[in-house]
């Protein structure tokens, strides 16, 4: 096994792995500040929508 295909195999491992941890999403979520109302707000707004 050449040392590309192995490095090609380790990082297909980390990345489902991250994302399976949520790991990028919740960069995402903090990367700018939202208040505590906005947070409440948008959760609500969610659960509404998916009753739906």
């Amino acid at each position: 096994m050449s040392r590309n295909t192995e490095f090609e195999k380790i990082f297909k491992q980390f990345k489902r792995e991250v994302e399976r941890e949520g790991i990028i999403k919740e960069i995402k979520a903090r990367e700018y500040y939202e208040k505590p109302s906005e947070i409440r707000k948008r959760k609500k707004a969610k659960k509404y929508k998916s009753q739906k």
